[in-house]
């Protein structure tokens, strides 16, 4: 497919953002992304296909290396967002994963219509987990039925939807500030809150980078096994997360380090580009 095989053309780099003064309550994600843009900035554009490639490192059991992508693939109004994860050596990993958002791109951004969990490791049963959307409930992959609420994001949606949102309101982007939104996990559903603890410059191999360090709120009702992700937004990638970290808890997390120029589909590809719920899992 041809959006699985995007053009290697390098995204534009941006100036940075400034950050005029906001209010310190968390922004509603659904709100922020409706808003309009910050006068003088450019309209904001959905690529028709997009891949970001990882370098993975961590500890679990032991320390840990392997390699991670995310993909963005568009097709009008549908998307669909892949977020592969592979632990070990390629040609025989121990731990693969994908994540997998499908849904609609509307005024607010991304609205998920389903969200598919593919999880293999090595010597144990195959495990699969989905969560769908439907028009006024979210149905957990326990069974659970949760109402609806403005603005949910997936795991493998949030990702994409906080780059819309940086995008489109630049100055959201600031040191002390917050983004909050409902989030459906597999097996639980919740109000998370993004803040922006600091601002860093990463060492990457594409060199130097600004960034802007987010943190999940610590949440009471928090399962012990459950993931939580740090990410750093680079403004000068079109707010594009350059670092993102899945941790457990402290001894087990994987961290993962932009290693590449993003990669974006040429428009002309967009044509071949198969509706995103015909693409094979």
């Amino acid at each position: 497919a041809a959006a699985s095989e995007p053009a290697r053309d390098s995204v534009d780099a941006a100036p940075l953002a400034s950050a005029p003064a906001a209010s310190d309550a968390p922004t509603p994600l659904a709100a922020a992304g409706a808003a309009s843009s910050t006068p003088g900035a450019a309209p904001f554009e959905w690529p028709p296909s997009t891949r970001i490639s990882y370098v993975l490192t961590g500890n679990y059991r032991g320390e840990v290396s392997g390699t991670a992508q995310v993909e963005w693939i568009r097709v009008d109004d549908r998307y669909q967002v892949n977020l592969d994860l592979v632990i070990g050596p390629a040609f025989a990993p121990l731990i693969t994963r994908r994540m997998t958002s499908e849904g609609r791109i509307a005024a607010s951004g991304l609205v998920p219509g389903r969200y598919d969990e593919d999880t293999q490791v090595v010597l144990r049963d195959r495990r699969r987990m989905s969560v769908v959307f439907e028009a006024d409930a979210v149905v957990l992959a326990n069974g659970q039925r949760r109402e609806r609420l403005e603005g949910v994001q997936d795991t493998a949606s949030q990702f994409i939807q906080l780059t819309y949102v940086f995008s489109t309101r630049p100055e959201l982007l600031r040191v002390g500030g917050a983004v909050a939104f409902p989030l459906a996990l597999p097996r639980a559903m919740d109000s998370y809150v993004y803040e922006v603890v600091e601002a860093q410059t990463l060492q990457t191999p594409l060199g130097s980078l600004a960034s802007f360090h987010l943190k999940p709120r610590p949440r009471p009702a928090r399962r012990q096994s459950e993931l939580t992700a740090e990410l750093w937004i680079a403004p000068t990638l079109r707010y594009l997360p350059v670092r993102i970290r899945i941790e457990q808890d402290a001894a087990n997390f994987i961290d993962l380090m932009i290693d590449a120029k993003p990669e974006m589909a040429a428009p002309a590809a967009a044509a071949a580009t198969p509706d995103p719920k015909e693409k094979t899992r």
